[in-house]
């Protein structure tokens, strides 16, 4: 994760993402950098808009959090017409008892 992060840091303060600039970053945080590991960043984030990238994970993140305030509504109307299904029984039954004792 150190890499991303510092790869994240260098697009922030917008400098150019390259493998001399990632290590000294690393350094910097006291991580004991792998140069394979920062070549294979390097290469990997060649292709990629970092910022669309952003972009897109928070909204995948923000989905998931739709989804689940959607999920509770839908619960709490399901409660409420339990309530109110069990309210009918009990009228049902009561006015039953009624017509019994008439």
């Amino acid at each position: 994760m150190e890499y991303i992060y510092a790869a994240l840091l260098l697009h922030s303060a917008g400098k150019e993402i390259t493998e001399d600039a990632v290590m000294s970053v690393l350094k910097s945080a006291g991580v004991a950098a792998d140069a394979a590991r920062v070549k294979a960043l390097i290469a990997s984030l060649k292709e990629v808009n970092i910022d669309e990238a952003i972009k897109s994970a928070a909204l995948m993140q923000a989905a998931p959090m739709q989804t689940a305030q959607a999920a509770g509504h839908a619960a709490t109307k399901k409660e409420e017409k339990a309530v109110e299904e069990e309210k009918k029984t009990e009228e049902e039954a009561v006015s039953g008892l009624s017509s019994l004792f008439g």
